[in-house]
C-alpha cells in the first residue's frame, strides 16, 4: 500500500494501522481505500458523456482514414457503434461508416448525438 500523503511505496502495517517511514503519517486502511468516482467507469466521450453499445456518436473533428486517403468529415453521424473490450493504441469504439467501412474510433472524438 502507498502512503496517501507522499505517495511512498515503503509504507508498512502497525497493527490496525499503516505507518510511512517517509513522512511519519500514518492511516487506517478505511482512509485509504480510494472512493470510486463516476468519471472512471466506462467509456465517456468528449464532452464526459457515458457511452454505450448501439449509441449514434458525431465525430467532432476530421479523421485520416489510416492507409487510404480519404477523411471522414466532422459532424459525420455513426450509428450503432461498439465498445471495444481491449482497446488497441487508444481506440475503444468499432464502428461503419457508411463510404468508408469497418474502422476504429477513440472516444476523444465524438460527442453522444
Amino acid at each position: 500500500m502507498k502512503c496517501p500523503k507522499c505517495a511512498s511505496e515503503y509504507a508498512y502495517q502497525d497493527g490496525d494501522l499503516w505507518t510511512c517511514p517517509e513522512c511519519a503519517h500514518e492511516w487506517s486502511e478505511a482512509e485509504a481505500a480510494p472512493e470510486s468516482p463516476a468519471q472512471d467507469e466506462g467509456v465517456r466521450d468528449a464532452n464526459g458523456n457515458l457511452l454505450t453499445t448501439g449509441d449514434t456518436v458525431t465525430l467532432i473533428k476530421d479523421l485520416k482514414v489510416k492507409g487510404s486517403s480519404s477523411t471522414v468529415k466532422s459532424g459525420a453521424k455513426v450509428k450503432n457503434i461498439r465498445l471495444v473490450d481491449d482497446p488497441v493504441d487508444g481506440h475503444n469504439i468499432a464502428c461503419k461508416i457508411d463510404g468508408i467501412g469497418a474502422m476504429y474510433l477513440k472516444s476523444e472524438f465524438v460527442r453522444k448525438a
